[in-house]
Order: structure tokens, then C-alpha cells, then sequence
């Protein structure tokens, strides 16, 4: 299955969670309920799983914790924030690099319809 065909099934997966439990909860919340609802769709998720950072071939120790991490595919960085900043969409893009995945989804449950909160971050992925 390919990065863009999970791209679908994961969006309505958390287009479900959204409907279900609705905006403004913690990211915990949407993070445990769409593993939930990915694994039952037969999907494998790694939760908070712990990524190395490396400088000059060093490595640092723990550069970060990938919200959710869907086949080994692809990486989803979760927010229930007012707004979504710059910074954000960079940060996506630095996990990416940092985990050599091509597609990231940036997805802010904080929003009246999902669909506006869900941001293709995409890392060498050919259209």
C-alpha cells in the first residue's frame, strides 16, 4: 500500500474521530482514538514513538516522539490548537527528514470541520 493510499484511509479515520468526539480536547484524546480507530482498520500505528536526532554523524539522543507513525509510511503530527502556525508545518517537515519518511499529515482536531485542519507535508514523495 502506498504512502497516498493510506493518506485516504487515515484522513477518514480522523475524519471519524472528529465527527465522533468533536473539536477543542486534548491531543491525547485524538492521538489514543485515531490509533484506535487506524488499528481497527488493520493498520499497524507506533504511538509516541521515539526518534533519534544525529549532527555530523553524532547521535544526539532523542531528537523527538512521532505523534503516530501509520505502516512505517507514514507520520502524523497531531494539534488541537487555535491556529495553526508556520512553524508547525516546518516541524512536520524537519520529522520527516529526521525519520526518512516522504509524507507527514499535520491535522489540528481544534477545528469546527476537520477537513480545514489537515496538511499534506510531503518529503521527496513524487506526485
Amino acid at each position: 500500500m502506498s504512502e497516498n493510499d493510506l493518506s485516504a484511509i487515515i484522513v477518514d479515520a480522523a475524519l471519524k474521530v472528529h465527527r465522533t468526539l468533536g473539536p477543542g480536547l486534548l491531543e491525547s484524546v485524538y492521538e489514543s482514538a485515531l490509533a484506535l480507530e487506524l488499528r481497527k482498520r488493520g493498520l499497524t500505528v507506533e504511538v509516541q514513538k521515539e526518534i533519534p536526532a544525529f549532527y555530523e554523524g553524532v547521535e544526539l539522543g532523542i531528537g523527538f516522539r512521532a505523534d503516530l507513525i501509520i505502516n512505517g509510511l507514514v507520520l502524523i503530527e497531531l494539534k488541537s490548537v487555535e491556529t495553526v502556525k508556520d512553524v508547525f508545518k516546518k516541524t512536520t517537515l524537519t520529522y520527516l527528514r529526521l525519520t526518512g519518511l516522504r509524507l507527514g499529515l499535520l491535522m489540528n482536531f481544534n477545528e469546527a470541520l476537520l477537513k480545514d485542519g489537515i496538511k499534506r507535508i510531503v518529503n521527496g514523495l513524487p506526485d
